[in-house]
């Protein structure tokens, strides 16, 4: 199924470089929406920077009321045109007239306008909110939990991180989404692996719903005695740590959550200075000699450009780095396979970066906003927009872990049928920080604490310094 990748065909994709959500420049950014209709500018209020937003504009004959969205420019190209379709026959039905911004998350457009909208009290009646964001709006936005209810009566739970990001007080601050929403797993070079340390990870996980003793076996001091090996082979675990990298953020905030490492607990009390951090640490301590030797100053390209290049056999990565080498470097993407993290003694914790919708207070037409976000979170639309999105999104319920598109993407087929967490994997997904309160968890996630002790290690400072930085920049956060 070639086509629901990212291909070369595609004109504008050759001169962009994927960074997770993020393209690299404002002229990359214009190449990428140049096809989709503008419209006047959205003026942001109280001094932010204003920015030109392209729109996609639906209308129907005798509507009954106007809508307006502002969701996630999505990187995958074609991706954003099957949502504009599916838009356009629920506005046609329901005689509502619908506006979309596609909103790009470089240069912060996304956080400006969330900002700008909440000062004002105006703009979209529909907005994007990435992790955090839906609790630092809380008291602006509408409470949706007759449609979150409603589509878990239909497809069952959602997971415990997905929960802890959208919910407070026991309302669901905003519709939890796919669009967007992406975990960070391994991505290995298949021969790489088997060459330098003699291991198969595609019979650890292969392309169907099994355990294996590989799989078992897959833990934190194994992914530690195979970095070693690779590193002998010249080959790289290329995992960063550098400051603001949100890959570096949640590989490393994943590890220090499976070793039970929190910084703060569920009442907001400091936890630095304990057994399990000093654990996680010198674990961090062992591995540093087979990190890359820029792994400090590691963005979110860096892990991707390596792998690219032929220079690592793993990174923690979702597909985009394959969906990259599948244009660019084809024999490397038919050597990459995808699959859930090491285990740690808490368990197997999958890094997840949730993406949310929610509805402003002071929306127009919240009855149509809801009706609309049910009708895009039913599971035949979730897996018709998850074709061009080349599989990159996860949905939010556990039970849709099974649509068609990750069992059939490839080179190699398979590759990503171990993409999103699957019930035989015993693992399951998790927010950097989601030890504390959401008010302190989002701390220790935006100041990057986790991936900043990391670095000191890498500089060489004891575990004693680099826990002491944290509990003074923690004890700061609690003044």
């Amino acid at each position: 199924m070639a086509s629901t990748a990212p291909a070369a065909s595609q004109e504008p994709v050759r001169k962009r470089v994927e960074v997770g959500n993020a393209y690299k420049t404002e002229e990359q950014r214009m190449r990428r929406v140049h096809r989709i209709t503008r419209r006047r500018a959205f003026k942001v209020a109280a001094g932010a920077v204003g920015a030109s937003l392209p729109l996609v504009h639906v209308q129907s004959a005798n509507a009954a009321g106007k809508l307006t969205m502002g969701i996630w420019d999505h990187w995958v190209p074609g991706t954003n045109p099957v949502l504009k379709g599916f838009v356009d026959d629920w506005a046609a039905k329901n005689k509502v007239e619908v506006t979309i911004d596609f909103i790009p998350s470089a240069g912060n457009k996304i956080i400006l306008t969330q900002a700008a909208e909440a000062q004002a009290r105006a703009g979209h009646d529909i907005l994007c909110f990435d992790q955090w964001a839906s609790h630092q709006y809380a008291d602006k936005l509408t409470p949706v939990n007759d449609v979150v209810d409603g589509l878990i009566k239909q497809y069952g739970p959602v997971s415990k991180a997905v929960e802890y990001l959208g919910t407070a007080g026991g309302k669901w601050l905003a519709v939890p989404v796919a669009w967007g929403s992406a975990p960070l797993p391994p991505c290995a070079r298949i021969s790489m692996i088997k060459e330098a340390t003699g291991e198969d990870v595609t019979a650890w996980y292969p392309a169907k719903d099994e355990k294996t003793k590989g799989a078992a076996e897959w833990t934190y001091e194994k992914q530690l005695r195979m970095a070693e090996q690779c590193h002998k082979a010249g080959h790289l675990f290329a995992l960063g740590c550098g400051a603001n990298s949100t890959d570096a953020n949640q590989t490393w905030g994943a590890t220090f959550g499976a070793f039970g490492a929190h910084l703060v607990d569920g009442k907001g009390n400091i936890t630095v200075d304990s057994d399990p951090v000093r654990e996680v640490l010198e674990y961090v301590k062992r591995f540093v000699p087979y990190l890359p030797r820029e792994t400090i100053s590691y963005d979110d390209a860096s892990n991707n450009k390596a792998f690219v290049a032929g220079k690592a056999a793993l990174i923690w990565n979702p597909p985009s780095a394959w969906a990259v080498a599948k244009r660019d470097a084809p024999p490397i993407a038919a050597d990459t396979w995808h699959f859930p993290n090491p285990k740690g003694k808490m368990g197997r914790l999958v890094p997840h970066r949730p993406y949310f919708w929610g509805i402003w207070q002071w929306a127009q037409n919240k009855p149509a906003a809801k009706d609309l976000m049910t009708f895009l979170g039913q599971r035949e639309v979730v897996a018709k927009l998850s074709v061009p999105a080349a599989g990159y999104d996860i949905p939010p319920f556990l039970s849709m872990a099974d649509l068609p598109v990750w069992a059939a993407l490839e080179p190699p087929k398979g590759t990503l049928y171990n993409y999103p967490v699957r019930s035989h994997h015993d693992a399951e997904y998790y927010i950097v920080g989601s030890s504390a309160p959401p008010e302190v968890g989002v701390q220790i996630w935006s100041q990057y604490m986790i991936p900043g002790m990391v670095a000191r290690m890498v500089k060489g400072n004891t575990a004693k310094q680099a826990i002491d930085w944290a509990k003074g920049e923690l004890e700061g956060i609690r003044r």
